[in-house]
């Protein structure tokens, strides 16, 4: 009787591993948020049998959301039901190892060396404790940290060696079947990265975009079908990523035709690589996505003087003299991404880097900025930081006041230190409710409700003055 339960038993666990382990990864499609979120669709082909049985793949990431996973039988999705899935990421350790034999017998083997021979001592004793060291009853005393090697006798129910999805399956169809299944997963993110070299008049630039796929979920995807998602997706609740060492590569091709191909999905913009990729766990990995020559650009001096202002007034009295108002000239590269001006194609926001080449025709770095998605046909302005050899200055020149009317004289100077002429863009903001420009010495523009802007052009080592009134009232 007792053999008979054995060969059941044995019959029975061969049935399992066979669940288990006999299977194939057919197809693997990633879909990769800019959000440290990803949508894993696979197709894998098992064997199953008639009846209730366990099926458990193990290559999955350790950050899915549970809630998330989809089974289906792609094979017969009418006969193959589950009854029960759960995701076990209970991962083994030395510390959740030594947690599950706390009040337990273990051994400790220590070598002691003696001349040319190796001595082997094994105690037994009770694990206590493993909290800020391992504590062990052996006979009636207890040993802080005993010197030696733990050996357990077994491994602990419930601890796995890989993140593992488990479903409970009643099957009605037996034989191979084509499976479907996705999750969503945190640990992997996409970002954009450009890389600008303008030219030496400041006028062309080169744009060359790339990929970057940060994986941290805790498995490797091979030879996936890659789709990258553009756009601000709202989630109910957002965990930061975990971020640790990575290894980074560059994927490059030599094609001429563009590697991903967008179009417009809901509200947001797909990217679909045009080939397979693997992307390993613990791996940056970056794309080539868009490549531009020739794209016409413009470098903008733009002046914004007033620190803080309100009916006009800068934060503080200093401030009114200029002796303490912004003096930096802002520096902004400015292109049109358009078809008419070799881009055209829709953005994902990203840090842009901008470089330059030197009398010796070395590239050097000359600042970087971060943009928004930026649709097609949309103006993008890099901010790359202060002009060094232009100074603004704003002062507060007159100020006449009644209960209900304010009006003030505003000098705005502008000194370019430079060997060529310049043209400067100068804000002023008027936070009143009500308020009117009396003169000016220079043409001004109305922007919007709170803001005008002059054009100043400024001659090499020269330096030109804006004064102008303006009038608010309540």
């Amino acid at each position: 009787m007792e053999g008979a339960v054995k060969n059941k038993l044995y019959f029975l666990f061969i049935i399992f591993c066979s669940v288990v382990f006999s299977q194939q990864l057919k197809e693997v499609e990633l879909t990769i948020y800019n959000q440290n979120l990803a949508l894993v669709k696979e197709k894998r082909e098992v064997e199953l049998k008639k009846g209730t049985q366990v099926l458990k793949i193990q290559d999955v990431a350790g950050r899915i959301d549970p809630a998330s996973v989809h089974f289906k039988s792609i094979t017969a999705p009418d006969e193959c039901f589950i009854l029960e899935q759960s995701f076990d990421y209970d991962l083994i350790s030395q510390h959740k190892l030594l947690e599950k034999y706390i009040g337990k017998e273990i051994e400790i083997k220590e070598y002691l060396q003696e001349k040319d021979a190796t001595k082997e001592i094994t105690k037994k004793g009770i694990l206590i404790s493993i909290h800020d060291g391992r504590v062990v009853k052996i006979g009636d005393k207890i040993h802080l940290n005993p010197q030696g090697v733990i050996v357990l006798p077994d491994l602990p129910e419930g601890l796995i060696t890989k993140p593992t999805l488990s479903w409970l399956l009643s099957n009605k169809k037996d034989g191979r079947h084509i499976v479907e299944i996705s999750y969503l997963t945190e640990g992997i993110n996409w970002t954009a990265d450009y890389v600008l070299v303008v030219d030496k008049y400041d006028k062309m630039l080169d744009l060359t975009g790339w990929v970057t796929i940060d994986n941290q979920s805790g498995t490797t995807y091979k030879e996936a079908k890659l789709k990258l998602i553009a756009g601000d997706i709202h989630r109910v609740e957002l965990q930061a990523g975990i971020r640790r060492d990575v290894v980074f590569k560059a994927a490059v091709a030599e094609v001429e035709e563009p590697q991903f191909k967008q179009k417009e999905f809901f509200e947001y913009h797909i990217y679909t690589l045009q080939r397979k990729t693997t992307i390993k766990d613990n791996e940056k990995k970056q794309i080539e996505f868009v490549k531009a020559t020739d794209v016409a650009a413009k470098k903008l001096y733009i002046y914004d003087g007033a620190k803080f202002s309100w009916w006009g007034l800068a934060s503080t009295s200093d401030d009114l003299y200029g002796d303490r108002c912004n003096k930096k000239v802002w520096v902004i590269l400015e292109f049109k991404n358009s078809k008419e001006n070799n881009l055209g194609l829709p953005l994902p926001k990203g840090k842009m880097r901008v470089y330059k080449k030197d009398e010796e025709d070395m590239l050097q770095f000359i600042g970087e900025d971060q943009i928004d998605h930026t649709p097609k046909d949309e103006t993008i302005r890099i901010y790359l930081g202060n002009a060094f050899d232009i100074v603004g200055e704003r002062k507060l020149l007159d100020r006449k006041s009644t209960s209900n009317t304010q009006e003030l004289k505003i000098e705005i100077k502008i000194k370019n230190r430079k060997k060529e002429n310049i043209e400067v863009v100068v804000i002023e903001r008027h936070y009143a409710a009500n308020w009117r420009i009396l003169d000016s010495t220079h043409k001004w523009t109305k922007r919007d409700v709170n803001t005008i802007e002059f054009i100043l052009p400024v001659a090499k080592e020269k330096e030109e003055t804006i004064v102008y009134s303006v009038k608010y009232w309540w």
